[in-house]
């Protein structure tokens, strides 16, 4: 059964405001097929992410958006037996050309459940920009470490705990806390993978409030199993089904005015 199945009191979708529409992707996936071993997982999956707005993958659990997720930073790498076949690429380049610590750099990942390094909060936040040099000293180091935890709404909750261990914050704490160290090495893509799921109604809020504040500086890309939260911090939307996408377009209309029959289905909860 569906868990989140919309309802007539459903909120309204958030549509992005006076963006252009002529919008240069900054990432494009053309036939992307992810196989585990001989299994397809992923079958044939384009699409183009839009910089500015926030793109949710919705769908039944199994159905990929995970995988596909994990291969716009070519996490899927990790696993021994997963191919990835087609284009990916991020900014017109190839991503299987890049060397992959500068593209998870580029793009970053915020995981399911909340993984702050066993770190104090500050050392969380400057172990990105100390390995990839972007400061020259630590007065560099202070400013980049107070502006990402800024950008994430938790500096005013820690500036005066920061030798503290990252790992001694509350789970909502600790997720805007990998969200700030997600960019502070000044991403250009943010991927998360269900990031409040594991987290409480208060702290999903502000972690929803904080995407919508982070929209207009990065392109983020959320992968849901809740409808409603789509449609609350979401402008496109991409619906997965059996390993394919089944559907993408503004959120609005994926929600009101679906094409394909099968999203329809899911929209209305007749499957999950």
């Amino acid at each position: 059964m569906v868990s989140n199945q919309p309802t007539e009191t459903m909120v309204p979708v958030k549509e992005a405001s006076a963006l252009p529409s002529d919008l240069t992707p900054k990432m494009s996936a053309r036939d992307v097929s992810v196989f585990y071993g001989e299994k397809r997982a992923i079958d044939s999956v384009s699409i183009d992410i839009e910089t500015r707005y926030v793109t949710a993958f919705i769908g039944p659990s199994g159905c990929g958006k995970s995988t596909f997720l994990r291969a716009l930073n070519r996490m899927n790498d990790t696993i021994p037996s997963a191919r990835v076949t087609g284009e990916i690429r991020l900014d017109g380049v190839d991503i299987g050309t890049m060397d992959v610590v500068q593209l998870r750099a580029r793009v970053g990942m915020v995981f399911q459940k909340p993984n702050p390094f066993p770190k104090s909060i500050y050392e969380n936040i400057a172990y990105g920009p100390r390995i990839h040099g972007l400061a020259e000293n630590k007065a560099d180091l202070d400013e980049i470490v107070q502006r990402s935890l800024e950008r994430a709404g938790l500096w005013n909750e820690v500036k005066d705990r920061l030798i503290d261990s990252g790992t001694a914050l509350s789970g909502g704490q600790q997720q805007r806390l990998c969200i700030a160290r997600a960019i502070a090495v000044d991403p250009e893509v943010i991927l998360m993978d269900e990031p409040c799921s594991a987290l409480d109604p208060i702290a999903t809020a502000k972690i929803e409030e904080l995407i919508d504040e982070l929209r207009g500086r990065y392109a983020i890309i959320i992968v849901t199993h809740s409808m409603q939260q789509a449609a609350r911090v979401s402008q496109r939307t991409a619906f997965f089904h059996l390993g394919e996408m089944v559907e993408y377009g503004s959120t609005s209309d994926i929600f009101t005015n679906p094409v394909k029959e099968r999203t329809k289905d899911y929209i209305t909860g007749r499957y999950g």
